[in-house]
């Protein structure tokens, strides 16, 4: 089964030099993008991320800083990857809470502000959670009949995601063959920030989804508690996630 595609579908893998998308950076970056009509580009990068590699990062990837000495910084190429990203939607692996998040923060580095609010994503491996609790290499494998090959490097993890969704739609008639469904089905509307701090209630109430606050809504905790507004714009959370909080601040303050 083909995906339907009403605007171009970006399928996308990062190698970082850590999992904190407030802290770290990109090193690897590889995109597909995808058509309606089914024909596709490819766009893929190396940065110098300007700060060391921890070994345990490089362990798993297999760049090292002398690999990337002489790369781009993000910021000189910030441009090139917008223009070849705006208008579409989004598509990955385990991309909902890192690697878009990730992609997001440098972005803002660069004072970029990119908005996501039409943007529509698909995190393959939530609709394999979802499906089969399983690794991304344990996914092409059971879904592809494949060994996945070269693992943890942005070109061959990206090629097999987007082997993989392919192949989900072909398993798993259910699914609506679109993105706005497995959007909606892997429960990405439910989402307010990317990180999912904040979600919606069944009332369409913005709630904490975190801590002490947990449940609550964002605007009853702003009444009440003004201080954890601060505690979290001074904490180790996404930016992302900070400007969605600053913003039901002020539409709370303006009621």
């Amino acid at each position: 089964m083909t995906l339907i595609l009403h605007k171009p579908l970006i399928i996308f893998d990062l190698e970082t030099t850590g999992v904190v998308p407030s802290r770290d950076r990109i090193i690897e970056l590889y995109m597909i993008k995808v058509f309606p009509d089914g024909t596709r580009k490819e766009l893929y990068q190396r940065f110098n991320p300007g700060i060391s590699i921890p070994k345990e990062s490089s362990d798993i990837h297999g760049i090292y800083d002398a690999d990337v000495i002489s790369e781009p910084l993000f910021e000189e190429k910030a441009n090139e990857i917008l223009q070849f990203i705006l208008q579409s939607d989004f598509a990955g692996f385990n991309s909902n809470k890192f690697d878009f998040p990730l992609l997001l923060e440098s972005f803002y580095r660069c004072q970029i502000d990119f908005d996501i609010s039409k943007c529509k994503f698909i995190d393959a491996q939530r609709v394999f959670h979802l499906m089969e609790p399983r690794t991304l290499s344990a996914a092409y494998k059971f879904y592809c009949n494949k060994e996945l090959m070269d693992a943890h490097s942005a070109k061959a993890d990206t090629e097999a995601t987007w082997e993989i969704i392919q192949a989900q739609l072909d398993k798993y008639t259910q699914i609506e063959p679109t993105v706005d469904y497995i959007h909606q089905m892997t429960g990405q509307h439910h989402l307010v920030d990317l990180a999912g701090r904040l979600v919606y209630n069944d009332k369409k109430e913005v709630v904490f989804n975190f801590g002490k606050h947990k449940g609550k809504t964002v605007a009853n905790v702003f009444k009440t508690d003004n201080s954890y507004y601060e505690w979290m714009m001074q904490g180790d959370f996404p930016v992302q996630t900070k400007k969605v909080l600053t913003r039901l601040r002020l539409e709370t303050l303006q009621q």
